[in-house]
């Protein structure tokens, strides 16, 4: 007697990607898609009704995004199995993802097969993370941890903005900016604001969307 199907939950807001991506996973005889939704308050509520061996979200959601939905999914549910699907590669998406709880990230430009090992592994209770994609993820981790305020001064200065600039946006002292910049320098081994933003891009701790 053969085993059910593996179910499968698929999460992007773009109908044609979610159409694809069922199309393409519905070739196995093993796997079968019992859910696709457009949005992370969706992946809960489906969730919920149809308890899915694997979840494979979107990291960019409108909403919540795929990262905050696969952190609310696995708080509520700690077996539950994600898989992150991006066109990013950067580390600190990688680094957030792990960390909320996704047992794999994958970039969309992934062969049907590579993704349909990734489900099958993740449902045998392991991780699974691409050379290319663990590459990055290690080298994130040998990046200092920023704090929150840190990232917003990082943004505001990648987007351009002088240090008076970023001190009227977050409504502080510029002698405050200052000393963010100073330990944003130090943490970054930077020597100066342009090459700070050109590492924090590089190592995807930010990006420009």
């Amino acid at each position: 007697m053969s085993s059910p199907p593996l179910r499968l939950l698929i999460a992007d807001d773009h109908t044609l990607v979610r159409i694809g991506l069922k199309t393409t996973l519905e070739l196995e005889p093993d796997l079968k898609v019992v859910a696709d939704v457009a949005t992370g308050e969706e992946v809960i509520t489906q969730f919920r009704m149809h308890r899915p061996d694997v979840a494979l979200i979107d990291l960019r959601l409108p909403g919540i995004d795929g990262i905050e939905t696969a952190s609310a999914l696995c708080r509520e549910f700690p077996d539950a199995k994600v898989i992150i699907l991006s066109t990013f590669r950067g580390g600190d998406d990688i680094l957030r993802a792990m960390r909320a709880g996704a047992k794999s990230y994958l970039v969309k430009t992934v062969q049907r097969d590579e993704l349909v090992t990734a489900i099958r592994t993740v449902v045998g209770g392991n991780t699974y993370m691409p050379g290319a994609v663990a590459g990055r993820l290690a080298d994130r981790l040998r990046q200092p941890d920023l704090t929150v305020r840190e990232l917003e001064v990082l943004r505001l200065i990648a987007a351009g903005n002088s240090n008076k600039e970023i001190a009227t946006a977050l409504a502080v002292e510029v002698s405050t900016v200052k000393l963010h910049v100073g330990k944003l320098l130090e943490k970054l081994r930077a020597g100066d604001r342009t090459e700070a933003v050109t590492i924090a891009l590089h190592h995807g701790i930010i990006r420009l969307d």
